[in-house]
């Protein structure tokens, strides 16, 4: 522990870099020997909310607020997910969709982790919200070149369709690969860093990320990702989608 008020986390008007070294743990209400640090919410302009959730031995959770959808990346450990018709194992790699208003539980034998994304969802005139849980392994989803580029793999790991208004995705980079140009879109995105590492830009500042590393990027913030080292590069990110320009 840092006790000179060092930190590599910095929070800024339309982006963060959140590293662990400033996690705060905290409970979460109706959820039982459980904890969670909230790496991104609504209180920093964000539109979801991001978190990293610690389950012990024999925990349980608890449903999303009202109208709120779900996704679950288990990242150690192991989870028992109850979708209300049959109970589905989820291992390091799995990952479970939920609805909005869909009722399911969830417990623990033993300890696990896992990343959450939780957002309102928001409704489409004339298309049918999801109803069905999803529950898969990152490698059922098929990996493409991204723009082409064979060191740069992109996992969609839900459906992109009308009827979903955010993408969860895996992005995997060869050491040395880069994006192809400075992003600047309206769609905001959550990020774990999960295997690897490298150099980040976001707006005028440049952050050299590895493992463990959150960012948020709000609406229009410029954005480039260089990974670096010998090890393959991995993060995991969502962003809004489908959805009109004034309520995405």
């Amino acid at each position: 522990m840092n006790h000179f008020g060092q930190t590599r986390t910095h929070i800024a008007r339309n982006h963060a870099f959140i590293a662990p070294d400033g996690h705060v743990w905290s409970n979460l209400p109706g959820w039982t020997n459980s904890q969670a640090a909230i790496f991104i919410s609504p209180h920093m302009g964000a539109k979801f909310t991001m978190s990293q959730v610690k389950m012990g031995a024999k925990a349980t959770g608890a449903m999303p607020l009202p109208g709120h959808q779900r996704f679950m990346f288990l990242i150690k450990g192991h989870l028992w997910f109850n979708d209300g018709q049959k109970e589905h194992r989820l291992d390091p790699g799995w990952f479970a969709y939920c609805p909005a208003d869909q009722p399911h539980t969830f417990r623990t034998t033993k300890e696990c982790e896992f990343i959450l994304f939780e957002k309102p969802y928001v409704p489409l005139a004339g298309v049918e919200p999801p109803r069905e849980f999803i529950f898969a392994y990152e490698t059922d989803r098929p990996s493409t070149p991204f723009m082409g580029d064979q060191d740069a793999q992109l996992r969609l790991l839900l459906p992109d369709t009308l009827p979903f208004d955010m993408a969860i995705n895996l992005f995997t980079f060869k050491a040395g690969t880069t994006l192809p140009y400075v992003e600047t879109h309206i769609m905001e995105h959550g990020m774990m860093m999960l295997d690897g590492g490298g150099i980040y830009r976001l707006e005028d500042n440049w952050y050299p990320i590895q493992a463990g590393d959150v960012l948020w990027m709000g609406p229009y913030c410029p954005q480039w990702f260089a990974a670096l080292g010998k090890p393959e590069s991995t993060y995991l990110y969502y962003k809004n989608i489908n959805r009109d320009a004034f309520v995405l």
